[in-house]
């Protein structure tokens, strides 16, 4: 008795350590804005527009007209990848790809109990609502227009999720190696840059170029305008990579952090 006893006061001393929590918090926010980003995704906006300017019409592989009309999923998916290198400096790409594998089986999750939700008969009195004066919309056909992204898009977007994730530890670790702690800048932008190249193009290959018969030079205007877009906020966000290292670092202490970095290089 008093051996169990002592055991669970140990499983909980270790659960509540400050790297132990710190994992929690990193890994819920990291999974959290994995699932809002693909959920988000479906509706596109203007860039242009939102930052008051005209749209640009590009002329990219003979494709013209183009601009920055992007899904709402990238204002998150930088943060993501961000994110993935705070978590690979400190628990290495196990604690990286502990994390990636957990989000896409519940973004793959997800998405099948959305496809179940879209499946159940609504009653009648929900189906016609008024959403503003003289505008009227089918409940049901909003739910499944919104919630029901096409398999293509679904399959492409979780490949490319995986494939850059798996990149960016590795590009990361490969770079923490020559550079130690120094250059923090250096790896988390280089390993954020490779992997959002590669999954600007994944997905709009699986989904577009293999789901909807696009033309490849389309494939690749696009993903290049998409990724014009993801490598300059990688750049904006530097700063925020170091506030957020600076916080860690007053939450664990130098000699934890430390501690912690070096192990996360050596277990990688």
């Amino acid at each position: 008795m008093e051996e169990q006893k002592n055991n669970s006061v140990s499983l909980h001393h270790n659960l509540f350590r400050r790297e132990n929590l710190l994992f929690v918090i990193l890994g819920g926010f990291f999974v959290a804005n994995a699932l809002t980003a693909e959920f988000i995704g479906v509706k596109l906006f203007s860039l242009e527009e939102l930052l008051g300017f005209e749209p640009l019409n590009l002329a990219l592989f003979g494709n013209e007209g183009l601009s920055f009309n992007l899904t709402a999923g990238v204002l998150l998916w930088p943060v993501v990848f961000i994110m993935t290198d705070i978590i690979n400096d400190y628990y290495g790409i196990k604690g990286v790809r502990i994390l990636s594998y957990l989000a896409a089986g519940l973004i793959g999750y997800s998405f099948f109990m959305f496809y179940f939700g879209m499946q159940v008969p609504p009653p009648d009195f929900w189906l016609e609502r008024e959403i503003s004066p003289g505008v009227t919309v089918n409940m049901d056909h909003a739910f499944n227009a919104v919630f029901g992204q096409g398999m293509w898009i679904i399959v492409g977007s979780l490949v490319a999720f995986l494939v850059g994730q798996i990149v960016d530890a590795y590009v990361f670790r490969r770079i923490k190696q020559f550079t130690g702690d120094r250059r923090i800048w250096l790896r988390a932008t280089a390993s954020t840059l490779v992997s959002q190249l590669l999954d600007s193009f994944v997905v709009l290959f699986i989904a577009f170029y293999l789901g909807a018969g696009w033309d490849l030079s389309l494939v690749f205007a696009i993903g290049i305008v998409n990724y014009i877009y993801k490598f300059t906020v990688a750049v904006v966000l530097i700063p925020a990579l170091y506030g957020i290292h600076w916080v860690i670092g007053r939450y664990l202490g130098a000699e934890l952090a430390d501690r912690m970095r070096e192990e996360a290089v050596a277990g990688s």
